[in-house]
């Protein structure tokens, strides 16, 4: 194993009826007076939201809500969340949806913490967050692991710039995880999440950091497990166990556990940011349609680590280790197809983008040439281009 220092402080209540912990544990850790934060209709069509609601007032606390969270969540939103709870005087943030949800909460928690400061200026590293109000989440998606996470993710629709931010005031403080709260969510939902599952995991397994074994056992053992219970899921959404599954699985990784000791990627993340702020398309849809082009661009500079994944995760051996690496990709992108998931821009919607918006793409993802993108291949302008080139049909 190599060094490192592992932090999970949030405390996960799992299981039927998790939801019923939030208020007690609320109380648990200070909050008196709490900000909802909610997406659409559904978490009030199911009565998630009215149960909370009530739980609240019985137990003598004042509480404001706001909800209009989309996917991709907005900046314009949290600031207005951030304005909201400060008049109301929040002490806590609860979350109540997926992973949208969760980030917004973060974002208008270290708002109302620092009042007078803009927070964007915290996701473009003007600022550091140094406090923040305590957010608890109660989880209704399984996908981007925010609720055990400390990482946030924010869309400014004004400038198009989708920025996300990992800082140890983003970890929340509790998170209730009921499974059957998931089981209305669409088809779509189901599959992007199982995406984004593999995808927390993926961008941390392929590193050139060697001797990690229990840290591989791990991710492997994840993306076994998503994929087994991601074929099941999305046919039989009522599964208790396929949805529990995913559920934990979706938190297990993105808490820095399938990474650990290892230096992360994460490129397909940022190359993936980059489409869904330009284009505002679901965030697993985006890393399905752009992984396949990575890993082929990417693969021979680890072409052992491929192998690996071959192996351990599908199953797959080869006489020579290139056939073997580029079978692994082959898997990976079937199993996408099989979900209903895009796998290229085409298939994403988006049509085939002209050779200007390619080039716009490849430069935001390297902030006009300021940074490089990742760290098993290290992305410059060019190679942002030629991966988005090569996803562009």
């Amino acid at each position: 194993m190599q060094e490192f220092t592992f932090y999970s402080p949030t405390k996960v209540i799992f299981g039927r009826h998790a939801e019923d912990q939030a208020v007690p544990e609320i109380r648990g850790f200070g909050g008196n007076r709490v900000i909802i934060v909610y997406g659409g209709g559904s978490v009030i069509r199911s009565g998630l939201l009215p149960k909370i609601q009530d739980a609240l007032s019985n137990a003598g606390m004042p509480y404001t809500a706001l909800g209009g969270v989309k996917s991709n969540p907005r900046l314009s939103l949290a600031r207005e969340g951030v304005k909201q709870a400060l008049e109301f005087q929040a002490d806590f943030v609860l979350a109540v949806g997926g992973g949208s949800v969760i980030d917004t909460a973060k974002a208008i928690a270290h708002g109302a913490a620092n009042p007078g400061t803009d927070i964007w200026d915290f996701w473009l590293r003007r600022l550091p967050v140094e406090k923040s109000l305590p957010v608890g989440a109660v989880l209704t998606i399984s996908a981007a692991g925010s609720e055990t996470s400390d990482s946030s993710v924010i869309t400014d629709e004004e400038s198009g710039c989708k920025r996300g931010l990992s800082t140890e005031f983003n970890r929340p403080k509790f998170a209730c995880m009921n499974p059957e709260l998931t089981y209305t969510l669409p088809r779509f939902q189901i599959t992007c999440g199982v995406v984004d599952i593999m995808m927390h995991t993926l961008d941390r397994y392929f590193t050139h950091t060697t001797g990690n074994n229990l840290t591989d056992e791990f991710a492997e053992g994840l993306l076994r497990n998503t994929i087994h219970f991601g074929r099941i899921a999305p046919d039989h959404p009522t599964d208790y166990e396929a949805m529990s599954e995913l559920m934990w699985s979706g938190s297990i990784s993105h808490n820095g556990l399938t990474g650990l000791g290892a230096q992360t990627d994460f490129a397909p993340h940022q190359l993936g940011h980059e489409l869904s702020a330009m284009f505002d398309v679901a965030h697993g849809a985006s890393l399905s349609a752009i992984w396949g082009s990575w890993a082929r661009y990417s693969y021979q500079y680890g072409v052992d680590r491929f192998v690996r994944y071959a192996d351990k995760v599908w199953d797959i051996r080869r006489e020579h280790p290139e056939d073997a690496a580029l079978a692994g990709i082959q898997a990976t992108e079937d199993y996408f197809r099989g979900l209903g998931m895009p796998t290229c821009f085409s298939e994403l919607g988006i049509g085939t983008p002209e050779e200007c918006v390619l080039r716009e793409l490849a430069d935001r993802c390297v902030f006009g040439g300021a940074r490089t993108v990742g760290s098993f291949r290290p992305l410059k302008t060019e190679d942002t281009y030629a991966i988005y080139k090569m996803a562009n049909h």
